[in-house]
Formats: C-alpha cells, structure tokens, sequence
C-alpha cells in the first residue's frame, strides 16, 4: 500500500480484479461511479500480466474510504528500464487533485526500483486535465499522433 496526504493506494489481489472486471459489488467499499470500464480494463490487465511488483491499484479517498478510481502499471519494466502507467478517476473525485497526487506517488515508487529507468503514459488528444496532470507531475509531452499524447519521464 502506498499513502499519501489524502489517498491510499492499495495493490489489487486477484479476487478484488475479477470482482471489477465483473462489476460485481459484493459490499466492497466503493464509490457508486466504480468501477468504470477504465477501471474493468486495468483489472484485465493486471490479471493478464499478473505482476504483483507493477501491478494496478485501487486510489481509495482516505476521508471516505471509498475506492474511486484505478492507477498502475502495464506490467513490469522492458529490457530498456521503460514502465508505462494509466489512471482514472470516477467523474466526482475529478478536479480535486487525486489525480496529480496519485501519479506522483507511483512515480516516487517506480524510481525506488532499481531497473525503472523511464515511466511513459499516453492520454487522448482531447484529454486536457490529464494532460495537465502529466505535465503537473514532471512528465514531457514527446509525441501527438493520431489522436494520442505520448508523455515520458526519466530518471
């Protein structure tokens, strides 16, 4: 688990991502909005690749101690040191600064592995606030093609 000023981000177990993947509630300590499919597809992801390290996990507000939205990784670090992360937030904890907090606590954690050299992320063209909470975080915009912002940071 990783905590910050007003999150907690909690690594998913495998129960916990098939239960996303298949919406199913079950009195989990969610926000009504949970899971998006955002959400559904980082728990599909994280039971593909199955990384516990590098995995995905659920950005619970601390104060409520609701799950809100998903953050992780696609999977371990490539040969080249390059980890790739996504995150998401349900539409009533928009705007309050989870995000950019979120982001940097899984920035601070990648660079405190040894073989993370790179974190990169993409967002959609149109997707100004995460945009923003790339740039926010230390992230260089490198590449916009095909609709997409390709962003990266380095050690």
């Amino acid at each position: 688990m990783i905590v910050t000023q007003r999150l907690r981000l909690e690594a998913l177990d495998r129960s916990t991502a098939e239960a996303i993947v298949a919406g199913e509630r079950g009195g989990r300590a969610w926000h009504p909005d949970f899971p998006r499919l955002d959400d559904r597809g980082a728990a599909r992801g994280f039971l593909g690749h199955g990384d516990e390290t590098f995995g995905c996990l659920l950005i619970v507000d601390a104060a409520t101690g609701l799950a809100v939205g998903t953050i992780g990784f696609f999977g371990p670090p490539d040969n080249g040191g390059l980890v790739m992360i996504g995150y998401g937030l349900v539409e009533p904890a928009r705007g309050a600064g989870y995000a950019t907090e979120a982001v940097r606590a899984v920035i601070a954690y990648a660079f405190a592995h040894d073989g993370v050299r790179t974190i990169a992320a993409e967002t959609l063209l149109g997707n100004t606030a995460s945009q923003r909470v790339l740039a926010k975080s230390g992230f260089a915009l490198n590449e916009t093609a095909d609709g997409t912002c390709y962003f990266s940071l380095d050690r």
